[in-house]
């Protein structure tokens, strides 16, 4: 995958495979379907706005109202070669009162809602659908990385009040904005965690490869942290021996990208029209949130808090996924059993299931089999 879109379709399927099996080892379970992370350049949030007349007994508001309120909402133009990929009801407003987070059961005559519609390529959603369907696994949905990571490291107070998330990706850094507890601008900047690598690779004339394992074992982005003896051995190429270089040196190749990266966040952080101040600051992950002092000099360019997120603990292997790489995966977890939860709430409550044990599996296979081969 480049910038958060497939290039290679039969890479990125072994890849899949490669990562759910050692999960069914580790887990002791088999899999058959999945949640999927999407995320990358071509990731789009708008705000948009629905209303529509009550129409419930007695002008109550009820579910069938607020549902034909948020289709309301999402009825905006986008061009073909798009999809919708999330609609987030951001507030309701009940006969001109503002800031109703559930109008449910309340009276009134007129309901707006007020919405942050994410959409998407479509062509990078099935490409990357695809994939996983030739690794032998089905998907259940598509879920934006950003929203995923932002549900297993942000706590609902920095939500309220206000909080940037800034998941530092390999190709791509996204941007997700919280405001009054719900999200409020998703941006992706093109730039990440392999422009650092690529960087130490050219000016050092080593492999991508060493150049990564460099990034990770010694990389650092505030001098303050740096021992003055500290050294980095750098590979020899072609047949040369290895050389002992200052470990201030990668310094000054991995500090300028990140500050240009943070600056580029802070542009965008700039333009939007936030109605009160970020009060809880900036939150860091994904792998780049890894490097040592990047805090720090995220710190020093924002000019207000900032923490590296690490997701919360769930049970289980707590110490091998309590990092900022694993934040978007623990996300697609939590995202995914809530989601079953929901379905399983609904169809519990007299809705008809629409799939479920093995009757939804062979519907979902006889689904993918058609779209594959027929």
């Amino acid at each position: 995958m480049r910038k958060g879109v497939v290039v290679n379709i039969e890479a990125t399927l072994r890849s899949i495979m490669t990562a759910i099996e050692s999960a069914e080892t580790m887990s002791g379970r088999e899999v058959h379907t999945v949640w999927t992370g999407i995320g990358g350049s071509h990731i789009d949030g708008i705000n948009s706005r629905g209303v529509v007349a009550v129409t419930g007994k007695g002008r109550e508001i009820g579910a069938s109202d607020i549902a034909r309120v948020l289709e309301a909402a999402r009825a905006v133009m986008i061009p073909m070669d798009r999809q919708i990929l999330e609609v987030i009801p951001q507030s309701y407003i009940v006969d001109d009162q503002k800031g109703i987070r559930d109008p449910l059961d309340m009276m009134g005559v007129r309901l707006e809602a007020e919405v942050h519609i994410i959409t998407c390529s479509g062509t990078s959603a099935q490409n990357l659908t695809k994939c996983v369907n030739r690794a032998g696994y089905l998907v259940n949905d598509l879920v934006l990385q950003s929203l995923a990571a932002g549900r297993s490291v942000l706590a609902a107070e920095e939500k309220e009040l206000g909080v940037a998330l800034v998941d530092l990706g390999g190709g791509t850094t996204e941007l997700l904005v919280y405001s009054d507890g719900t999200p409020y601008s998703i941006t992706t900047i093109p730039a990440g965690g392999e422009q650092v690598t690529r960087d130490i690779s050219i000016i050092k004339g080593i492999s991508f490869e060493n150049a990564e394992k460099i990034k990770i074992d010694a990389g650092c982005c505030w001098e303050a942290m740096l021992e003055a003896n500290d050294d980095v051995i750098i590979p020899g190429v072609g047949g040369r021996p290895p050389m002992r270089i200052p470990r201030a040196q990668i310094l000054t190749i991995i500090q300028p990208r990140m500050e240009e990266i943070f600056r580029m966040v802070k542009e965008e952080l700039d333009t939007l029209n936030l109605s009160r101040p970020l009060g809880g600051g900036i939150v860091l992950t994904g792998g780049g949130a890894q490097l040592l002092g990047v805090a720090e000099l995220a710190n020093q360019v924002f000019r207000m808090p900032v923490r590296v997120g690490t997701p919360l603990s769930i049970g289980g292997l707590v110490e091998e996924y309590r990092s900022p790489v694993y934040a978007a995966a623990v996300g697609l977890v939590l995202e995914g059993n809530d989601r079953e939860g929901k379905a399983g709430s609904d169809r519990s409550g007299g809705t008809p299931p629409r799939e479920s044990g093995q009757d939804g599996f062979h519907i979902k296979l006889l689904d993918w089999l058609k779209k594959e081969f027929f």
